[in-house]
């Protein structure tokens, strides 16, 4: 009797051992290449970087002004893909610190009025008819 039993329980050991191995997968390691490893903390310091943006009191202020609710925005950024992402913070790399563009482009329109005025003073150009050319020699 006692022999049938270790035999039962020798079977349902196995038995048990076999299922275990076939249901279980195994770990792989593999090589990870440095592109990969840069590609995701790229994508990590990204959306760290438009998370920060929308902590900020000026951000939250003008979200107030449009009618957007902060924390909604938070979720939508929140699922947006990393791709996605990556844009929005190229486009912000691009756009001038402090404002719109139109501070530079006054500058720029500033700067050309002037010298375009020095140039007629001196008698180079003849842009201005307010300014008084001196007698040619």
């Amino acid at each position: 009797m006692a022999r049938c039993i270790s035999k039962f329980m020798c079977l349902s050991v196995i038995v048990c051992f076999l299922v275990t191995n076939l249901t279980v997968s195994y770990a792989q390691a593999t090589m990870v290449g440095t592109e990969a490893v840069i590609n995701s903390l790229q994508a990590e310091n990204n959306r760290a970087r438009l998370t920060a943006l929308l902590d900020r009191q000026e951000v939250a202020e003008a979200f107030a002004k449009q009618g957007i609710d902060l924390e909604q925005a938070r979720m939508r950024v929140a699922s947006l893909t990393d791709a996605e992402i990556a844009k929005i913070n190229q486009t912000l790399d691009q756009l001038p610190a402090g404002g719109d563009g139109i501070g530079a482009l006054v500058g720029a329109l500033v700067l050309i009025f002037l010298v375009l005025l020095i140039t007629d003073i001196v008698g180079l150009t003849h842009v201005f008819p307010f300014v008084n050319h001196p007698a040619r020699r």
